[in-house]
């Protein structure tokens, strides 16, 4: 058996009889299970919940790519040989604004121009040394 799931076909005869099933313990040597991102042979694990469902979805794929070029780069600034796998995941998630809502920066809330605030600040001073 490959795999953790198993597909099982039942007949309209097995729902007549009442079921038979027993629970299976967990399997205390299952790579998968409670190892967090990175496996114990350094492989990532894409159902750690940490990933958020991002390896799955429809940018999955692109995710994988970039985040296993990150994971494995050599480069003297890792993951700087993996722009184009985060461009792609990137243009991918633009794709999707439902799936994958862009933050906004808050640099765009704030306002632009600081001169009316200053302005205010000056002429309070020059009435204040006036007096």
């Amino acid at each position: 058996m490959s795999g953790k799931d198993r597909i099982i076909f039942v007949t309209k005869e097995d729902h007549e009889t009442p079921s038979n099933a027993e629970l299976v313990a967990d399997d205390p040597n299952d790579p998968y299970e409670e190892h967090g991102l990175i496996l114990p042979n350094g492989d990532i694990n894409w159902n750690c919940p940490c990933l958020g469902g991002m390896a799955s979805g429809p940018c999955g794929e692109q995710f994988k790519a970039a985040f296993s070029c990150f994971h494995y780069s050599k480069e003297d600034v890792k993951g700087s040989d993996c722009v184009d796998q985060f461009r792609a995941m990137q243009e991918c998630m633009q794709k999707y604004p439902d799936l994958y809502p862009q933050e906004e920066e808050e640099e765009e809330e704030q306002p632009a121009d600081p001169l009316p605030e200053a302005a205010s600040e000056a002429s309070a001073t020059k009435e204040a040394a006036s007096s």
